[in-house]
């Protein structure tokens, strides 16, 4: 293909991934302090869960964006799907996001949901270093043609 370069892409999802694993661990942070509160019976604070929920739509954004750019820039670059490990990956981390939201609307009407959730985010860590790792691999590949 005789496209022009993907290097502004690649640099949204730097930014993007930095983004995401900066908002991860936030959440996690956030999430640590609605486990004291609730483990220490002082009240939770009004902001706390809202703040929580927010942020957590901004990862899910975020990683629907990396999806995107990364299905876009391998097309464009590659012309097919598939070079490593990193989309298997990445389709896990998107899965993982996905399925985390999914059990944060719905812990007020299952409280089970609580263990779910944080097993998931526990797993999305793993999923997470995974993906930097393999998208390492990725930069490698594609910057020396670029630079």
């Amino acid at each position: 293909m005789n496209l022009p370069s993907f290097l502004w892409l690649w640099r949204i999802a730097a930014w993007s991934m930095g983004f995401s694993l900066l908002t991860y661990f936030v959440l996690a942070i956030l999430g640590g302090a609605m486990f004291y509160f609730r483990s220490s019976e002082k009240p939770l604070p009004d902001y706390l869960r809202s703040l929580h929920l927010i942020i957590g739509i901004v990862l899910v954004l975020l990683v629907f964006l990396l999806l995107s750019v990364g299905i876009v820039g391998t097309l464009g670059h590659f012309g097919s799907l598939g070079h490593s490990l990193h989309l298997l990956l990445g389709i896990l981390v998107v899965l993982l996001v996905s399925l985390s939201a999914i059990s944060a609307v719905n812990i007020q009407n299952h409280p089970w949901l609580r263990r779910v959730h944080i097993v998931i985010n526990f797993l999305l860590l793993l999923g997470f270093a995974g993906v930097s790792w393999t998208g390492w691999g990725v930069v490698q590949k594609y910057l020396p043609e670029n630079l």
